[in-house]
């Protein structure tokens, strides 16, 4: 069957010249990975980097090509695709950096010696590449989360060849990443098979089962993650499974915040609930603000600023639908009164609609804990500080936790200490949309937000999802990989006898 590609926004639809993966096809494209994972993790670190910025120059070069496919599939702004596709280029050169670099391989070297226990061997332990990495591309960023996001530029810069799934809501987009990723591969001579790339909803099954596949990352809704994740532990040998599924992301204004700034600070929830028409992981979706004149003065601003925003053409028809269906649940089975009832509409076209309940209620019922992907927000009222937490503590660990306090605020300590505990990043008087690409950034969280918690898709620790450590015991110098030879001829940071060092 031929891939069809669709524009969310006219619903033109077209037939693409290329077809569904087959079963057969999937396997063979996991067999040559894995035989180009063994050739690639051989190369030395420095050929690596180039590969990296070599890739990046491709999407680069290609950007009216790859901006204009990806505005048809999902009705996206011009300025907003070229920003997403600069960012996506930045994450292939910030992961050379990160290769260059070399710490991402955790060398420790500890030579013979004696010690309170007897004598210890030489022992020398570093990180490997696991082998080919599976990439399920998201739907909301066809470039920075998609065929060349950022899990198949740390995979790569591991050191693993990747196969990845297309997203069926940008097919022709993704066809044209990967064309751009191959040829900065086939320039620098990387092995055959280094990239592979699949369509169809059972080739991503199949990509999972597939035995040679090491590990898998994917973006995505919860349902179709716990499908997957599921797969790969039925396996006969399992495999590790990054998932981020998404979260609601509270935001809470405290009681000070609310009667200090908090008109302003409701229009700023607004233009962050609806950025990207609310299709952002990181949107916040649950807002907890006080009772009384500050947060009855956040609500109405909120609001009025949402009733003005819109209408909005979601990514697809299937996630407009899901959408609807969402907000009907919250109000139908979750009871949450209507305060902005923006049509719900037809097609991938919706409005901005803000909901609101007390804090007895939210703790209650859990349908309206759950995200609903688009541009809506539940306001959750609370009466004092006990109200608060224990609302806070019956919603969902999520991949976002922000507060907004006031410039001397008797809550602002504990709401940071709660949100470390629940969720990968707190945000302290910001709004949590947008992740940057840097050392520092965690983008996870406690289940559901993801299958693993202590692991991230961006930053430089994305990385370490496809390495697994191995220690070398008494194994001769010549027999041992550049990184932990005595000369270390990578001349990267190492701990040797329990000392960080650069050099011997």
């Amino acid at each position: 069957m031929n891939v069809t590609s669709s524009n969310p926004a006219t619903g033109e639809r077209r037939e693409l010249d290329f077809e569904e993966t087959s079963t057969e096809a999937v396997l063979a494209l996991a067999t040559r990975a894995s035989l180009a994972s063994r050739e690639y993790a051989g190369h030395r670190l420095d050929w690596r980097e180039e590969l990296l910025r070599a890739m990046a120059e491709e999407l680069e070069g290609d950007a009216d090509a790859l901006v204009a496919s990806a505005q048809f599939e999902t009705a996206l702004p011009e300025a907003r695709l070229r920003g997403e596709l600069a960012r996506t280029a930045f994450q292939f050169r910030f992961f050379a950096e990160v290769v260059g670099d070399g710490a991402f391989l955790a060398v420790s070297i500890d030579e013979a010696r004696d010690s309170p226990m007897g004598p210890l061997p030489d022992l020398r332990r570093m990180r490997v590449p696991l082998g080919p990495v599976a990439v399920f591309g998201s739907s909301n960023f066809p470039f920075a989360f998609s065929v060349p996001g950022g899990d198949t530029a740390s995979a790569l810069a591991a050191g693993c060849a990747v196969v990845i799934k297309a997203h069926p809501a940008h097919p022709a987009t993704s066809a044209a990443c990967f064309a751009a990723l191959s040829r900065a591969a086939a320039r620098l001579g990387a092995p055959e098979g280094l990239l592979g790339l699949v369509f169809g909803l059972d080739a991503g099954s199949e990509l999972v089962r597939a035995p040679e596949v090491a590990a898998v990352g994917f973006t995505g809704s919860l349902a179709a993650g716990r499908a997957l994740w599921a797969l790969a532990n039925a396996r006969e040998v399992p495999v590790p499974f990054y998932g981020e599924l998404g979260s609601a992301n509270p935001l809470v204004v405290t009681s000070a915040a609310a009667r200090e700034r908090g008109g302003v600070i409701g229009e700023g929830i607004a233009a962050s609930v609806t950025l990207g028409a609310g299709q952002f992981c990181t949107k916040p979706g649950l807002i907890f603000v006080p009772t009384g004149e500050g947060g009855d003065a956040l609500v109405a601003s909120l609001g009025a600023r949402l009733e003005g925003e819109g209408p909005f053409t979601m990514l697809s028809e299937n996630i407009a639908e899901n959408f609807r269906r969402g907000s009907r649940s919250l109000e139908t089975v979750g009871g949450a009164a209507v305060l902005v009832a923006g049509a719900l509409g037809e097609g991938a076209h919706v409005a901005a609609r803000l909901l609101e309940v007390d804090a007895a209620r939210f703790v209650a019922e859990d349908s309206l804990h759950a995200e609903c992907f688009g541009p809506l927000a539940v306001v959750v009222r609370f009466d004092g500080a006990d109200e608060l937490r224990a609302a806070l503590e019956a919603a969902e660990p999520s991949l976002t936790f922000s507060v907004h306090v006031a410039e001397v605020d008797p809550d602002g300590a504990a709401l940071v200490e709660l949100g470390s505990r629940r969720a990968g990043r707190v945000v302290v008087n910001g709004y949590p949309t947008g992740v940057g690409v840097s050392w520092s950034m965690h983008h996870g969280g406690p289940w559901p937000a993801t299958t693993a918690a202590g692991a991230t898709s961006v930053g430089a620790a994305a990385i370490e999802r496809w390495l697994r450590p191995v220690t070398y015991q008494s194994v001769p110098e010549d027999l041992l990989p550049p990184a932990l030879r005595d000369d270390n001829p990578l001349g990267i940071v190492r701990r040797v006898n329990g000392r960080l060092v650069t050099t011997r």
